[in-house]
């Protein structure tokens, strides 16, 4: 039986800059490695430790994957130091994805701020690799400001192909930002949604993911219709360290993908 805390070697194919403190990563693992949308990764820094991370490219892709993270410890100040041809460490995957089942025939939300929208972007990819399953694909993606959107190259392309529809927001403008400055919660005021046929998924900073779970909530989704992405609480990946529980779940097996329905009546969640 192999060990589940051994991990699988990778290669570190590229690396680009999203922002001053957010890159991406790609990763060629030396055995195949298939997850699905929402499920996480553990990525090992050789020497180091380790550090779980939901993955930022298509499920459909088999050959690698991206992580796309932002410097804010060790593990992760380690990785934004590396560059191509470094061998780091991969387990996985864990954990439960989204059900792209249950929202077949229905429009879907994606409701992003920062750095949450990385692992939103590969829900948003295998939408649209199955694109006449689903309804409308609406993304609401927020940033502090103009400087800290990820994946902009391909937002604007999201925004003028027509298979989905781009609401955009930034808590400070500049002089080249054309769109709504605000926070996230602003790119939904202007959005027509029918609540009833519509599920929306959620990820970001915890307070964004508060307001805008509190405002959909306003705009009349019900609880079981929302979708959070609960990665950060992760650490082992396996169930056995305890760091990842929240009330009756454990992070890593129980999601970390959950409908605000089972959450909503545990205080820590935020």
């Amino acid at each position: 039986m192999r060990n589940p805390y051994n991990p699988t070697k990778a290669t570190l194919e590229s690396v680009t800059s999203e922002t001053g403190n957010i890159k991406t990563f790609v990763l060629r693992p030396a055995e195949p490695l298939e997850f699905l949308a929402g499920q996480f990764v553990e990525v090992t820094v050789p020497g180091l430790g380790e550090a779980p991370f939901t993955p930022s490219s298509s499920p459909s892709r088999k050959d690698s994957l991206d992580v796309t993270v932002m410097r804010a410890g060790k593990i992760t100040s380690a990785l934004h130091d590396l560059e191509s041809g470094a061998t780091l460490g991969v387990r996985g995957p864990y954990g439960k994805p989204y059900p792209l089942d249950q929202y077949a025939g229905k429009d879907v939300l994606i409701f992003g701020g920062g750095v949450g929208l990385a692992p939103l972007r590969s829900l948003l990819l295998a939408l649209l690799t199955d694109r006449a399953k689903f309804g409308r694909i609406i993304l609401c993606y927020g940033a502090r400001t103009p400087a800290d959107l990820i994946f902009k190259a391909q937002v604007r392309s999201w925004a003028g192909d027509g298979q989905m529809e781009v609401h955009l927001t930034v808590d400070r403008g500049d002089e080249t930002w054309k769109a709504k400055v605000g926070v996230v919660t602003e790119a939904l005021k202007d959005v027509n949604i029918d609540t009833a046929r519509t599920v929306a998924a959620v990820c970001g900073p915890p307070l964004m993911m508060k307001f805008g779970t509190l405002a959909l909530l306003h705009k009349g989704f019900p609880p079981e219709a929302i979708y959070l992405s609960m990665e950060r609480n992760m650490s082992c990946g396996i169930g056995k360290c305890g760091h990842c529980r929240i009330g009756p779940y454990y992070v890593c097996k129980d999601g970390p993908v959950f409908t605000y329905a089972q959450l909503k009546g545990i205080k820590e969640i935020w």
